[in-house]
């Protein structure tokens, strides 16, 4: 199946399919997101600090070409391949006019040294003219579009201030399809007041919707944002080490087997970190999630995905 594993990897599809560990080049676009300049509200999601997603991508302060190279240094000591994957992280890439996206986007596709591109974005930022670019780009090289769900409850949604309603996120993957794009959809495990069956709830709508793949996210909560707020006044809290294991374990029971799992937990910035510090060290929950997994017996699609969207 996956070469001795109990999940499909990112690792192992860009093996199977490029011949080759990749590598990620983060970059920064020079855009911001409707929800935070104003368009639909301010401030951003409960969970985003002032430097909001990229935290960990290059800053606007150079061009694209001189952040690809910084990027490629970065990685140098661990990678001696050619070829990468250029990933505009950054806030929400697709939050311009088309003009300036294919400006943006059109030089580094065509690069030689550039495998796939994949932009961040959300699924309310796909006009038609903008949906139009990326089936140009996609007809070019491979491109992957992540899109920022979180959660399947327009509940939460509102909760954390996402600023769009459900719907608009399974229409987005259609329409991504059309364009011959691949999606990689975005969930929080953790958020304020979710049970695990909504966040079972949310894994499984994901797969019905057919994500191509996933990126499951520990919530953090960093000092600054709303969520900090809401964390010290009792009306959040921070998920313990065994349950977002448990809780990763169970989600990767219900996912699809062809479903590429492109991340099981991520970083949060140390520098503002609140909670949980136990997910200061990465390495030691990939390792127990793997340990649980071997443990209990769990391989990703083992249970049946019931179909989530009604026709």
């Amino acid at each position: 199946m996956w070469s001795g594993r109990r999940y499909h990897s990112l690792d192992h599809y860009l093996k199977v399919h490029f011949g080759e560990k990749l590598y990620k080049l983060s970059l920064d676009g020079g855009m911001t997101c409707p929800n935070r300049d104003g368009k639909i509200s301010v401030g951003g999601c409960i969970f985003c600090s002032a430097e909001g997603s990229g935290d960990f991508a290059a800053k606007h302060t150079e061009d694209i070409s001189q952040q690809l190279e910084a990027a490629k240094a970065l990685v140098a000591e661990k990678y001696s391949g050619s070829r990468y994957i250029a990933y505009f992280q950054s806030f929400t890439n697709t939050y311009a006019d088309v003009s300036y996206l294919r400006e943006l986007f059109m030089p580094v596709i065509r690069r030689d040294d550039i495998a796939v591109l994949d932009i961040a974005t959300r699924p309310d930022c796909l006009e038609e003219e903008k949906l139009e670019l990326i089936a140009e780009l996609a007809g070019i090289k491979p491109v992957w579009v992540e899109l920022g769900l979180q959660t399947s409850s327009d509940n939460t949604a509102e909760l954390i201030n996402r600023g769009y309603r459900t719907e608009i996120y399974s229409d987005a993957v259609k329409q991504l399809h059309g364009c011959g794009a691949q999606v990689i959809t975005h969930m929080i495990i953790g958020l304020p007041g979710e049970t695990r069956e909504d966040m079972l709830a949310t894994a499984r709508y994901i797969a019905d919707c057919g994500s191509d793949g996933i990126k499951l996210q520990l919530l953090h909560i960093l000092r600054g944002t709303k969520l900090y707020e809401m964390y010290r006044n009792g009306k959040a809290a921070a998920l313990s080490e065994e349950e977002y294991i448990s809780a990763v374990c169970d989600i990767i029971s219900v996912l699809p087997e062809n479903m590429v799992i492109h991340r099981l937990t991520g970083d949060g910035d140390k520098r503002l970190l609140e909670a949980p510090l136990w997910s200061c060290n990465k390495r030691r929950v990939l390792n127990l999630i793997s340990h649980e997994l071997k443990q209990k017996g769990i391989i990703q699609g083992q249970r049946d995905v019931s179909p989530y969207i009604t026709t």
